[in-house]
């Protein structure tokens, strides 16, 4: 591996990195289950092997962040997502380590169908190709998106946030040396780092080379990549996360999901921004839970009916579409579920949304009638995550329909083929006064190279 391999920063230019990317990735899709999950645990294992450097790098970052911080040009909570520490790191290997435990996503069998005797059609699992993606301060979730590319045969290019730039360096050139020229089946150059946003601009460019952008980040962001690019784009943007408190909820576990939904993490887009009560609880739940939130430094904001129950500031008609990120919180009174969806429709990002009800009735109209990539009953918010959902990791959390929603894992990374065994049928069979008819019967059958269900 040469020195321009793995530091961006040397004299590859995109199209260079792009072309590498593209050949890996032919390649990759072609490797063995067990070679791709042997490079994973060889992340993993370096990933922990080079704590010590890695968190060396992080705190450059970090110390500009805080330097930032100060001069009001960064905020806290992305402060918070770029530091990493022993705990961490530890965590980002056992992430990479469940990707690699997870099933093959490759070369299953989705559908199978007899269209006459010996001919047989097959809709089998394969990679996208090459992946790229844009993303925000967390240098975990580079780690996260190699991992899940790697597992699911794709090529990736890595485009993190400059104020992360010395952790996503270090990690990308901790995953090239744990991979590169280790293993006889990987292709170098499956995984890729872009730095300057004139890459980003190139790289936007190449929809012949590229398959599918996914960019993280804010709406205005994600409208910017679909925008600039004739690439297919899988976006994730912003969590404008609700809770409702039912009139029939437990109020003891309301208030301890609701606050769990907050406090546990706020700096991530799972998180709650708005909490919605039912009016007729309101001061049964409000007071105790207002309390809590604030012991624990939570800036809370109500309209005009919660100022009337509890003591909190004014919430404005931005607050109700705002991601904040951080310690603080809306809260609305509604007067029945209906209400705390129409809310919820009207200016939540399709994200996350949970309702915590003990009514079955209600909590299905909540459920069926909220657009939104997931929603919980009775559970916080903070559980929309690829990880928590058995997916091994995420790419992100889409929050559109097509072709992938909620948090992106392997499957997600992934499309079809169609492949036709025959034994020398001819389309003309099929056509004229004589046509043979099609059978068309579904098959309950894998796909095996250059063998028919029957033989």
């Amino acid at each position: 591996m040469t020195e321009s391999d793995h530091d961006p920063g040397g004299d590859r230019d995109t199209d260079t990195q792009v072309t590498a990317a593209g050949s890996a990735a032919l390649r990759l899709a072609n490797v063995e289950s067990a070679d791709r999950n042997a490079a994973l645990e060889s992340i993993a294992g370096a990933v922990r092997e080079r704590e010590a450097e890695i968190l060396e790098a992080n705190a450059e970052d970090v110390a500009e962040a805080e330097a930032m911080l100060e001069r009001g040009e960064y905020t806290q909570a992305l402060v918070d997502r770029l530091k990493l520490d022993a705990a961490k790191l530890d965590d980002i290997a056992s992430m990479v380590e469940s990707v690699a435990e997870q099933d093959d996503p490759l070369g299953a069998t989705l559908s199978a169908r007899e269209l006459d005797d010996g001919l047989e059609l097959y809709r089998v699992a394969v990679p996208i190709g090459v992946v790229a993606t844009v993303f925000e301060s967390r240098p975990d979730a580079l780690v996260q998106i190699a991992a899940l590319a790697l597992k699911s045969g794709n090529a990736v290019i890595l485009k993190g946030g400059s104020e992360a730039s010395e952790s996503n360096r270090i990690l990308y050139e901790v995953i090239r040396e744990a991979t590169d020229g280790r293993f006889e089946t990987i292709p170098n150059g499956w995984a890729q780092l872009i730095e300057a946003h004139e890459a980003v601009d190139r790289l936007l460019e190449l929809d012949e080379q590229v398959d599918l952008v996914m960019p993280r980040g804010s709406s205005e962001f994600v409208s910017y990549i679909q925008d600039n690019t004739q690439i297919p784009v899988l976006g994730h943007t912003e969590g404008v996360c609700h809770v409702y408190v039912d009139s029939e909820a437990d109020l003891g576990m309301a208030e301890d999901v609701a606050f769990d939904a907050k406090v546990q993490y706020p700096a991530v887009c799972n998180a709650v921004e708005t909490l919605l009560v039912n009016e007729s609880v309101a001061a049964d739940v409000l007071p105790g839970l207002v309390e809590r939130y604030e012991e624990a430094g939570v800036e809370v904001r109500g309209d005009a009916a919660t100022r009337e129950v509890v003591d909190v500031g004014a919430a404005t008609a931005e607050d109700w579409r705002t991601e904040y990120g951080d310690l603080e919180l809306s809260v609305k009174l509604v007067g029945d579920v209906y209400e705390a969806v129409e809310h919820i429709n009207e200016n939540g990002s399709k994200h996350t949304e949970s309702i915590l009800t003990e009514d079955a009735d209600t909590a299905e109209t909540f459920m069926t009638g909220i657009d939104a990539a997931s929603v919980f009953h009775n559970a916080s918010t903070r559980f929309a995550d690829g990880y928590r959902y058995g997916l091994g990791a995420e790419v992100g959390i889409s929050t559109g329909k097509i072709h992938a929603r909620g948090p992106v894992g392997l499957e997600g990374l992934t499309t079809y083929k169609y492949y036709l065994e025959g034994d020398g049928h001819l389309v003309a069979s099929y056509s004229g006064a004589d046509a043979l008819p099609f059978t068309h019967a579904e098959l309950d059958a894998e796909w095996t190279p250059g063998r028919r269900s029957g033989e």
